[in-house]
């Protein structure tokens, strides 16, 4: 059937649109000509991909594939320890990358899982339960309190009917919902008051719907649709490593064939130079690179761990690293979700309330002394005492309800019991220290008027000893118009037009800081008036005492947070169903909105730009409230379209799509939804946005470490080749033999490297702007630096070596020996200089990666042994060094690296000199 905008419909032209009765509801036979016409009610799934062809999509990757080929040339050579390595490495990655894509397969089981079973409906007029899988449009569905609504419906009849739609809409208060109501077309849908959406849940009170949509036509299943359509892509670094793995290969292919085909021409054997090549190769191409990155990944997820992080995916941490922008959602992300009160209007003055969260302490912040009177602070008590009394929550510490006073003080954990609202009311009268527990045993609850949105207040009728007292407490101006008196300074005087006008002013001051106001009132009853009978004239002749101001506040960590994405070049941007004066003063709190320039956008003002307009717009839109998914989705979708990379987190099932289709997923741990868990890359154990940005400073951290052992591998990769280039240009004996050639590959690229993968970040990584998604892996001079240092070790190599063989009479085993052993130590010198782009190893000191200093000693002490070990060196060609030797190949290894360390520390030292002058 034809989709329409149901909400902006009165009842009858539902009723006449979807030809039902609204008393029997349809008849059997065009329930099921319906059901066979639109298809079961239930999401459908997109074929899936079978968990073979997941695993087996592995190894289609061109540095797999070279490394594959790697394991067959080791295994031809009898290097089986090389081969057995590189093959583990091979199934350790398609087993993680196996892992990643099926999990990833899961997001539509979860939320299959949030629809209804059964439903209970109306059919010919006899009251059925039936699988929720066999509803049409046009069936009548009755609710009741715990119900999971089973489709979308129009709701035609509600009786204190409210539900649970903060899955759907992120709204965290149960929606009341109003049948009669009709909404205008572009009408958000957490405002849409007369429709119930499939997945959520009656909260309290009963009624019935037409069903109006079924299947993936809902609200739901648009949002499974949405998922599904989202296609993963490849991160960053993924994209980097897998150009660098194809331009690394084909490079030391081209220099290990020129190798070869040189001595070939000079007149080596054929097949000792194939062998040399080969070796060569192995040793140059970089098998160990994926290892060290999923080694990187997975110590920066255990960091992680230990931060309220889990991730889901490894390269999931890196991709943080290159963030841009974070959208956040703003309850219980950004806020703490715990409403507070923050100002109380009192005698004309206004009274300033501290304190976090539910926790009863805090501050009363007064006018100046010389403004506040002391008269004031009965009117002040007045006030604490409605809200304490004038309510349903309950206080609690640890599932305990304080009796008024603290039971533990070892324990903090409060919570609130009820109503978030009333809960800060009771938290505000606790902190002046009036607690209900107190109060009630010298006074009794003997009725009351429940709150109701179309009276908008709640009032109680106690028992006191100098007779009956009605508490009242609601909105504003329904309050003030009850009123005919205020507890003025401590005095019960006339509300004239002057009062009224004042209180008026500051309701709307409290009201433009986005906070949510109640106005507080009592009356003493007559002795005569029975309350039970007459309870239309209790809330007559109130007099009136304060307002109180409320607001979910901003978590502090959240605050420094944004101050630092700020200075690490990230923007912030507050995605929220929220209103938007509420969403627009916390944004401003936090420091989000800091300009005039920087805008907010509503849902349906999102609506009325185009795609383009959007792409223009949105690098100056700081907050959208009231947005749907198809919102969070578009938004998402424009920033990678402006070219940046998105964060973005979710907790309900309507942030399930957008968390997918950004470039990293976060989804809440305490009140995400499993829908959205699945969809995303990574879980906060505490819902906290400071934890988003430690994860990007990890992530910055790991791309760090990863072009550091990019550096050195290839430092060395170069160095090693363009010693036997050179050498056999030079028409010299070969350097090395490939054993020789093989165990350098293993003594250097193993422990030293992995060592280096795990080394701690610079001190001021959060500081720098944004890496360019798009910039290559060896921006910022990495190739210069490499190609520089592979030369220095290719230098010295061969002075060591030319040197050796002449004053060591021609001895070639010598020779090899001590050249050998320069290229190990240079690697393993140059492998503490690697440590930082920015700092020397001076400032960073030799002994600050423990893991480093280790695996070095233990690379130093397997050469030592190939060269002094007798039962070695027949399979290396060694011999045994002399002081001299040592001499020279520590002072030609060692002191480059000393040397550049010294030039850094003084270029580096002159540079920050220089900048602090300027400013």
């Amino acid at each position: 059937m034809e989709k329409s905008n149901w909400h902006a419909l009165g009842q009858e032209e539902v009723v006449l649109k979807l030809q039902t009765d609204r008393e029997k509801g349809l008849e059997q036979k065009e329930a099921a000509r319906r059901l066979e016409l639109v298809g079961p009610n239930q999401l459908v799934q997109q074929k899936r991909i079978s968990p073979v062809a997941i695993f087996l999509t592995q190894f289609k990757d061109f540095m797999v594939l070279v490394l594959i080929a790697a394991t067959v040339i080791s295994g031809l050579l009898c290097e089986y320890a090389d081969a057995i390595t590189i093959m583990a490495i091979v199934i350790i990655n398609a087993i993680l990358g196996f892992i990643q894509e099926f999990r990833a397969e899961k997001s539509m089981e979860a939320l299959k899982k949030l629809i209804a079973p059964e439903a209970t409906v109306k059919r010919e007029g006899e009251t059925l339960r039936i699988p929720a899988s066999q509803l049409v449009p046009g069936d009548l569905v009755i609710l009741d309190t715990g119900d999971i609504i089973p489709a979308d419906l129009r709701i035609m009849e509600a009786h204190q009917l409210e539900v649970e739609e903060a899955a759907l809409t992120g709204e965290s208060v149960p929606v009341k919902k109003r049948p009669q109501e009709i909404y205008l077309a572009d009408t958000p849908l957490g405002d849409r008051r007369n429709m119930g959406f499939m997945g959520t849940v009656v909260t309290r009170g009963k009624g019935w719907g037409i069903v109006v949509e079924t299947g993936m036509s809902t609200e739901m299943g648009q949002i499974a649709d949405y998922i599904q359509q989202v296609e993963d892509e490849d991160t960053p670094l993924q994209k980097r490593l897998a150009q660098l793995g194809r331009w690394l290969v084909l490079f030391c292919l081209a220099i290990v064939a020129v190798v070869v085909v040189t001595g070939v021409l000079r007149g080596e054997p054929v097949y000792r130079m194939f062998l040399t090549g080969v070796s060569l190769a192995v040793a140059a191409i970089p098998e160990g690179l994926p290892a060290i990155v999923t080694i990187a990944l997975a110590v920066g997820v255990q960091k992680m761990v230990k931060r309220q992080a889990i991730v889901r995916k490894l390269p999931a941490v890196e991709t943080l690293g290159c963030a841009t922008v974070i959208c956040s959602d703003k309850t219980g992300t950004l806020t703490q979700n715990e409403m507070t009160v923050r100002q109380i209007f009192s005698s004309g003055d206004f009274v300033h309330v501290t304190g976090e969260g539910y926790e009863p302490r805090g501050k009363f912040v007064y006018p100046e002394v010389d403004k506040w009177r002391k008269e004031n602070k009965h009117s002040l008590d007045m006030a604490f005492k409605i809200a304490a009394l004038c309510n349903n929550a309950d206080l609690q510490k640890n599932d305990t309800v304080v009796q008024g006073f603290f039971r533990n003080k070892k324990e903090d954990t409060w919570e609130i019991s009820g109503d978030p609202t009333e809960g800060a009311l009771l938290v505000a009268a606790a902190k002046a220290g009036i607690w209900r527990e107190t109060l009630e045993k010298s006074e009794r609850r003997v009725y009351e008027i429940p709150f109701d949105s179309e009276r908008k207040r709640m009032s109680v009728v106690y028992l006191t000893k100098n007779g009956p007292v009605v508490y009242c407490k609601g909105a504003p101006d329904v309050i003030l118009n009850l009123c005919t008196s205020a507890l003025w300074q401590g005095k019960i005087v006339p509300l004239t037009k002057e009062v009224k006008e004042e209180i008026l002013r500051a309701n709307d001051r409290m009201a433009a800081q986005a906070l949510r106001v109640l106005g507080l009132a009592f009356r003493d009853i007559p002795q005569k008036l029975n309350w039970e009978k007459d309870g239309s004239t209790l809330e007559e002749n109130l007099t009136f005492v304060a307002l109180a101001g409320m607001i979910d506040p901003p978590r502090l960590s959240a605050k420094k947070a944004v101050r630092v994405c700020k200075t690490a070049g990230i923007k912030t941007v507050m995605i929220t169903g929220d209103h938007r004066k509420t969403a627009e003063a916390v944004a401003k709190e936090l420091g989000i909105i800091t300009s005039s320039q920087q805008k907010v956008l509503t849902g349906p003002e999102l609506d009325r730009l185009s795609d383009s307009q959007l792409l223009k717009e949105v690098n100056q839109i700081a907050v959208y409230a009231r947005v749907s998914p198809k919102h969070k989705l578009r938004i998402v979708k424009a920033l990678k379209g402006a070219g940046h990379i998105v964060a973005m987190t979710g907790d309900g099932v309507n942030d399930a799509p957008a968390v997918k289709e950004a470039d990293i997923g976060v989804s809440m741990g305490i009140t995400g939804t499993d829908v959205t868990k699945e969809a995303s890359a990574m879980i906060l154990g505490n819902d906290d946005f400071a934890t988003i940005v430690a994860a990007v400073e990890e992530g910055r951290g790991i791309y760090d470490n990863i072009r550091k052992f990019i550096r050195y591998l290839l430092s060395c990769n170069v160095g090693e080749v363009l010693t036997m280039f050179f050498a056999a240009l030079m028409g010299l004996p070969l350097p090395l033999i490939p054993i020789q050639i093989l165990w350098m590959n293993l003594v250097t690229d193993g422990l030293p490297a992995m060592a280096l993968g795990v080394d701690t970040s610079d001190p001021d990584i959060m500081t720098r702007k944004p890496r360019d998604p798009q910039e290559s892996i060896f921006a910022h001079g990495l190739t210069r630096r490499i190609l520089v240092r592979g030369s220095l070790i290719t230098i010295i190599t061969l002075i060591t070596y030319i040197a050796g063989f002449y004053l060591g009479g021609e001895n070639l085993d010598l020779a090899r020996t001590m050249a050998f052993s320069t290229l190990v130590f240079a690697q393993l010198f140059y492998v503490f200089d690697c440590r930082s782009e920015r700092y020397s190893i001076f400032e960073l000191g030799f002994f600050s990666n423990n893991y480093l200093v280790a695996a070095v000693t233990t690379s130093v002490l397997m050469q030592l042994a190939v060269i002094y070990i007798p039962f070695f060196q027949p399979i290396f060609k060694t011999v045994p060094l002399e002081v001299w030797h040592w001499v020279l190949i520590i002072g030609l290894s060692g002191g480059t690296t000393l040397l550049q360390g010294l030039y850094r520390t003084v270029k580096i030292r002159r540079k920050r000199r220089i900048i602090t002058l300027r400013a």
